[in-house]
């Protein structure tokens, strides 16, 4: 069912518009002078091995196919090579279409410039990892970029609706119910490669003469959706993101869907584990202490009892810090000080905070006229504790919500008795 023209892609219409790269690129009558590299970045399923070939075969270039995971830099070449041959002595100009650049090192992505560069080849590349990380420099200056979306619901109907009917594929034999092109559409979740390998494997379901294809039919054959999820890509990246976004939004049924993304994927729960501790301290604080301390908890537990079990105590401490109230204090805090420091702004200790059990600490006036808190009777001794450059400078300011309401009435006193009631 792969197309044979950009005419039978289905999506992708903003890079198929009249007078775009790749419909200027099919073109037959643009000249070799003309046409430009291209790289192809969307996720599986999107039609970039499709878009290469229906490219090639409208355009008449001669087309080679290289997978850069049994690909080398001696097939690069012989490619190369083969190429200048054609266009010195035929006039015919090669697509090379690579799949998975990312998967090429950069001595085997260097080995395409020339090529590229001298128009021995129209370079179409493919991946479904973000260009900008995983292709080097000199080729994607060298290179359009074009991004690739999902497919939408409507889209993937036309392709299911198309092998149906079409001689290239189920050829009417089948009548699809439309619960079960529904829980296709479903099923796919954007992916055309997808649909049409549940499709396929559907169509052998119907018994005796019944050629209907139901939505149990598709369930027998599917028994569960493929989450499209890759742990390296930027979808991992994604998926975690939006998880902490939503605990500190607050939102605890999305924070759970995306806990259910990443453990149905089969994310390391160490590092789920990891970032709900970050996520405890960052967000959470001390307006609750007590989530860093289910956090640190969930982790160990996950680290002692593995997995599948170990989703009940990450689904715990996510639903508790999603929902216990939220102060970014103590991490503004930090950050603060640090700024301050590294802009050197800090001075020498005061003399009298200074360690004095050494020899020769007294003689220096160290901790002359220190004051012990624990003899007085409010525990808070009046006495400077910041270098003299630093008087006045506040880094915690704790807000209203949670345990810090009442961290914060305690912390004005405090500082009303050591001078700095501003």
């Amino acid at each position: 069912m792969r197309p044979v023209s950009l005419d039978e892609v289905a999506g992708q219409s903003h890079l198929l518009r009249p007078g775009s790269p790749l419909v200027a690129l099919a073109n037959p009558d643009a000249t070799a002078s003309r046409a430009v590299s291209v790289i192809l970045w969307g996720p599986p399923g999107t039609g970039k091995t499709t878009l290469a070939q229906a490219i090639a075969r409208t355009s008449g270039r001669r087309f080679v196919e290289l997978s850069a995971v049994t690909a080398g830099v001696k097939d690069v070449r012989e490619v190369m090579q083969e190429a200048m041959t054609q266009r010195d002595l035929y006039g015919q100009s090669t697509i090379l279409f690579l799949d998975e650049i990312h998967r090429f090192t950069k001595a085997q992505q260097d080995a395409l410039l020339p090529g590229v560069e001298n128009g021995w080849v129209i370079l179409i590349a493919a991946t479904t990892e973000n260009p900008s990380f995983s292709v080097i420099s000199p080729l994607l200056s060298r290179s359009l970029l074009l991004t690739l979306q999902p497919l939408t619901d409507a889209d993937l109907g036309i392709l299911i609706d198309r092998a149906v009917t079409d001689a290239r594929g189920l050829a009417g034999a089948v009548e699809l119910a439309p619960e079960a092109r529904a829980a296709l559409i479903q099923l796919a979740s954007g992916d055309a490669r997808r649909a049409l390998t549940a499709l396929e494997a559907a169509a052998s379901m119907p018994d005796g003469d019944s050629a209907v294809i139901t939505a149990e039919h598709v369930a027998q054959a599917v028994d569960r959706a493929l989450l499209r999820y890759d742990r390296q890509g930027d979808e991992h990246y994604d998926v975690i993101s939006a998880f902490i976004k939503s605990i500190r939004g607050s939102d605890v049924d999305a924070a759970m869907h995306y806990l259910a993304r990443m453990i149905e994927a089969g994310e390391d729960p160490r590092f789920i584990a990891r970032r709900l501790v970050i996520s405890a301290a960052e967000d959470i604080g001390l307006a609750d202490p007590h989530a860093l301390q289910i956090a640190v908890a969930a982790a160990d537990a996950v680290a002692f009892i593995g997995m599948p079990e170990g989703r009940i105590p990450l689904a715990e401490a996510t639903a508790y810090l999603a929902t216990t109230a939220k102060s970014n204090a103590a991490y503004n805090a930090i950050n603060a000080a640090i700024a301050d420091v590294r802009a050197g702004g800090f001075g020498r200790v005061p003399t009298h905070l200074r360690d004095a059990h050494y020899p020769g600490a007294k003689r220096l006036g160290h901790g002359k006229g220190y004051i012990y808190p624990h003899d007085l009777d409010v525990g808070v001794a009046t006495q400077q504790y910041l270098p003299d450059e630093l008087q006045g400078r506040r880094y915690y300011e704790p807000t209203g919500r949670g345990v810090e309401r009442d961290i914060s009435a305690r912390l004005e006193k405090i500082r009303k008795i050591l001078g700095d009631d501003r």
